[in-house]
């Protein structure tokens, strides 16, 4: 008769977590930015999330780090609205000679 192997145990792979907190919201921010904040899970400003610690979203805090603070490391506001979607200015009333 053949040994049948028995199922292993399931292990606990206790795998680290960063806690990630949106602390600017993504409002009339570009469409990659946006879709970026919601795939890390975070649905409202000053949510904190606790995220796995895997390169995929490394990069993805990496990408926003202007609008979310991770634990451990200095969260510095940016001065200006870099990623914002810029929209030129009218030009009607130069158009109507006023």
């Amino acid at each position: 008769m053949a040994a049948t192997k028995s199922p292993k145990p399931a292990q606990k792979t206790e795998g680290k977590t960063l806690k990630a907190t949106l602390r600017k919201s993504s409002i009339g921010a570009i469409p990659s930015v946006k879709a970026t904040v919601v795939s890390l899970g975070f649905r409202r400003m000053n949510q904190t999330r606790e995220l796995p610690d895997n390169p995929a979203v490394r990069g993805m805090l990496k990408a926003v780090d202007f609008l979310v603070a991770v634990e451990g490391e200095p969260y510095l506001r940016p001065d200006r609205s870099r990623y914002k979607i810029w929209r030129s200015r009218s030009n009607k009333k130069h158009q109507r000679g006023n």
